[in-house]
């Protein structure tokens, strides 16, 4: 555990904010990695990486409000203190030369540090992201501003209220059909995770997908994170497609809850 002041905040949408630190750890991470946050008084949770910069520069973890932990973290300010372990985890890796990256809401931080890996290596990449209105999407000023004229940028929302009316992977569906890549990769709920993966299987695309699970410890001992026979935290988060269908009678399934109780999800 390492104790590291607030740095920097960001409101990305109405329930979502960056946080940004100093970390030299954090500084050698991979895109698609995680830390364990220690909100004081609170909870530890997992939260992926959504920038990583250099050690003399600020790295950032995003955050939607979703339980106690996240509201708390999200109501910190600039100057106090937080505890962070890691990184843990495998990461993305980057493959041939035409991927497509597909975020679901919140899902799209992650995956923010892997297109920039992308863009370095020239790789050309579609971004597919979706939320469920305009004000839930995060990151198109990023990526607009950063990457512009070096991707197509799709953008969807389940009310229609910006860009294609529906779910991401509608979309993902229709670009499939119409073209050839080499990789998808992907991260957001689930049950959006499980689509991916059947269209990638319906196209044969390889796939890299980002898996949520509850964790405590991260190093793979409690075993909060099973899904099938593997560990999110240590066998994950990123999973590849042979992975997947290990366990797809499981995927946007089921998972387990705090008592380790299977529920569906």
């Amino acid at each position: 555990m390492r104790v590291i002041e607030i740095k920097g905040i960001k409101q990305e949408s109405p329930t979502a904010k960056s946080i940004f630190f100093r970390d030299e750890y954090c500084s050698k991470a991979n895109a698609g990695q995680f830390l364990m946050v220690w909100v004081p008084g609170i909870d530890e949770i997992p939260l992926s990486l959504s920038s990583i910069a250099a050690s003399d520069e600020l790295s950032s973890v995003t955050v939607s409000e979703v339980g106690e932990a996240t509201v708390a973290l999200n109501r910190r300010n600039t100057g106090d203190l937080i505890g962070i372990r890691g990184p843990f985890g495998n990461h993305f890796r980057i493959v041939g030369k035409k991927a497509i990256v597909v975020g679901g809401g919140i899902g799209i931080a992650p995956l923010m540090p892997l297109v920039e890996e992308a863009i370095k290596e020239h790789l050309g990449i579609t971004v597919l992201s979706g939320a469920r209105t305009h004000s839930e999407l995060i990151f198109l000023d990023r990526l607009e501003k950063t990457f512009r004229n070096q991707m197509r940028v799709i953008v969807t929302t389940n009310d229609g209220s910006f860009g294609a009316k529906g779910f991401v992977t509608g979309e993902l569906g229709k670009v499939l059909a119409s073209d050839k890549f080499d990789t998808v990769y992907a991260c957001g709920p689930e049950r959006m995770i499980r689509k991916v993966y059947s269209l990638t299987e319906r196209y044969d695309v390889p796939l890299q997908a980002s898996l949520e699970r509850i964790m405590r410890c991260a190093i793979g001992i409690c075993g909060s994170c099973v899904i099938g026979k593997y560990r999110v935290c240590r066998d994950g988060p990123i999973f590849t497609t042979s992975q997947l269908r290990e366990v797809e009678s499981e995927l946007g399934r089921f998972k387990h809850g705090f008592t380790g109780k299977k529920i569906p999800i």
